[in-house]
């Protein structure tokens, strides 16, 4: 069931709204899967103590998209190449528009890519911790 709901999620951009979102359907399928009704007034808590688990989909989330990255970066293709790209012309107006990388860059792009280059240190680096 995670596979199929965290299908693509590699090229998500998410917002707050997004985030809040998917925790609250976690919630809902761990609730459901063990049949426990909103009316019995169970807090989150005691449903993952009873399930045995911690909150994880936006944890798995996180390592799906920095593995892909980190494939896409090490490698010599297309999207490579797009995701280097720059736009031509005048920038818009307001605040910039979230990107597909900016929950992994803590520093810069530049950096990024030279963590995924060594393949073993990509897979011991978790940028979300950082922030």
């Amino acid at each position: 069931m995670w596979t199929t709901l965290l299908y693509g999620s590699e090229t998500w951009t998410l917002k707050k709204e997004d985030i809040r979102k998917l925790e609250a359907l976690e919630m809902w399928l761990w609730r459901r899967m063990e049949r426990i009704s909103w009316k019995d007034k169970i807090s989150n808590e005691e449903v993952l103590e009873r399930v045995g688990v911690k909150r994880d989909l936006m944890d798995m989330l996180r390592k799906r998209k920095k593995t892909w990255i980190g494939h896409v970066l090490r490698g010599d293709g297309l999207l490579k190449e797009v995701l280097e790209g720059r736009m031509e012309g005048s920038k818009t107006r307001g605040r910039p528009r979230l990107g597909m990388l900016d929950d992994l860059i803590t520093h810069s792009y530049v950096d990024l890519k030279r963590k995924a280059e060594d393949r073993e240190g990509w897979r011991s680096y978790m940028p979300w911790t950082c922030r």
